[in-house]
């Protein structure tokens, strides 16, 4: 009983603490209106730390990096004018461009697999891929890469770069997006796990292991679910990376 009370707690002030960012956090600024402002908005930040924007966009820096987790991409966010909040668009929504932030190691290479959104459940069984918010998202993506193996207040913005995947790529993806529907349309769900995909994974995605959507049962009825993402593979962004950086 002591565990859970401890756990409530900690979940309690981590949800006090987000209320408290949200009502400190500034309004973004306005969308840009081409891709090129998007671009310029980007070139300011680089080489600016975590701290530097915050300060800048007159915010609070989280007490520790592990509690900082979507800290830099948010502040990215703000500072560049995504306009889609939580909705299942892309991040700049005129635009049609995905916002990303990737953190890499001193070399160069992602550190992590790269979020891309929460499969949707349990609609993913009747989407065509083009339909998906996984397509909407990857079709034009906006990559700002940052420093990684820093403290979260010193980790410096480098230069963004804007990536489409080519036909070889989306076919891929597509296959993806199919294998992954079709166990789910199975009610294959315990068969998903991180091996499966090339390009995307499908991983649990929720603040813990209590959290839960709806998804499909064996017996074409619906269930409780853990929540999952689509994540790009690091081995495919190392490439991206690799390409645009010239590394």
């Amino acid at each position: 009983m002591k565990d859970e009370s401890k756990r409530f707690l900690e979940r309690r002030a981590n949800a006090e603490r987000d209320v408290s960012f949200r009502r400190s956090s500034p309004k973004p600024r306005e969308a840009p209106r081409t891709e090129a402002e998007l671009e310029a908005r980007a070139r300011d930040l680089a080489g600016l730390t975590v701290r530097e924007l915050a300060e800048r966009m007159g915010l609070t820096l989280p007490p520790s990096s592990a509690r900082g987790k979507g800290f830099a991409g948010t502040l990215a966010e703000l500072a560049l004018g995504a306009d889609a909040g939580n909705r299942s668009e892309p991040d700049f929504i005129e635009l049609r461009v995905e916002l990303k932030t990737i953190p890499l190691d001193s070399r160069g290479r992602p550190l992590e697999t790269t979020f891309v959104c929460t499969v949707p459940l349990p609609d993913i069984i009747e989407l065509e891929f083009e339909d998906s918010p996984l397509y909407h998202k990857l079709r034009r993506v906006f990559f700002l890469p940052i420093e990684g193996e820093a403290e979260l207040a010193d980790r410096r913005f480098g230069v963004g770069f804007f990536y489409s995947p080519d036909e070889g790529e989306l076919a891929v993806i597509r296959r993806d997006w199919e294998l992954f529907g079709e166990l789910i349309a199975n009610q294959e769900l315990e068969a998903i796990d991180g091996s499966l995909g090339e390009i995307v994974q499908i991983r649990p995605k929720g603040r813990d292991a209590q959290d839960r959507v709806l998804g499909p049962l064996q017996d074409d009825g619906l269930d409780y679910a853990r929540p999952l993402g689509f994540y790009l593979r690091t081995r495919h962004t190392r490439a991206i990376v690799a390409r645009a950086l010239g590394l």
